[in-house]
């Protein structure tokens, strides 16, 4: 599924729309160059899940709980990190809620990873000369459908609201 994004709001609205939606347990693995997005959408994320503290890229800190919302939100940025550096993180405890309240984990540059959870849905950001942006996502092994009906009316919302 692709989506075009025309600012900074409508990626804000994917991840409301997300944050909204998304049941514990869901992991988003993203990916795209520097800039292209990924934070903002993090942050929308966390707008749908109510969470009020604002919500920053955990670049040195690699993880970042949010605990307040609907849903916890674990949000990590492999950016720093080589494959083998990541193998010690033991991100497996926060997809499979072992040690952690299951929540809904954002990981950016996913792409460090040297292995991927069993259900995920992937998420690639693009951006143009224009300020705008592409999603792509792909589910693996989950359910999206209620996923993508939310993004959908969510989209439109958002592209009303921009007409107007």
């Amino acid at each position: 599924m692709k989506i075009f994004l025309a600012d900074t709001e409508a990626t804000l609205g994917l991840g409301i729309a997300l944050g909204e939606s998304l049941p514990p347990g869901s992991v988003i693995l993203l990916e795209g160059d520097l800039g292209a997005g990924k934070t903002t959408l993090v942050q929308g994320i966390g707008k749908g899940l109510g969470i009020t503290e604002p919500i920053v890229s955990p670049t040195f800190t690699l993880i970042n709980e949010y605990t307040e919302g609907r849903l916890p939100l674990y949000h990590l940025d492999l950016y720093r990190l080589e494959p083998q550096e990541v193998l010690s993180l033991n991100l497996e405890s926060y997809w499979e809620g072992v040690e952690v309240t299951p929540g809904i984990v954002a990981i950016e540059w996913a792409e460090r990873m040297p292995y991927k959870p069993d259900s995920y849905l992937s998420i690639s950001l693009t951006y143009g000369d224009e300020g705008d942006r592409q999603a792509e996502i792909t589910p693996f092994d989950c359910a999206i459908d209620k996923i993508i009906a939310v993004i959908d009316s969510r989209i439109l919302q958002v592209g009303s609201q921009n007409s107007v």
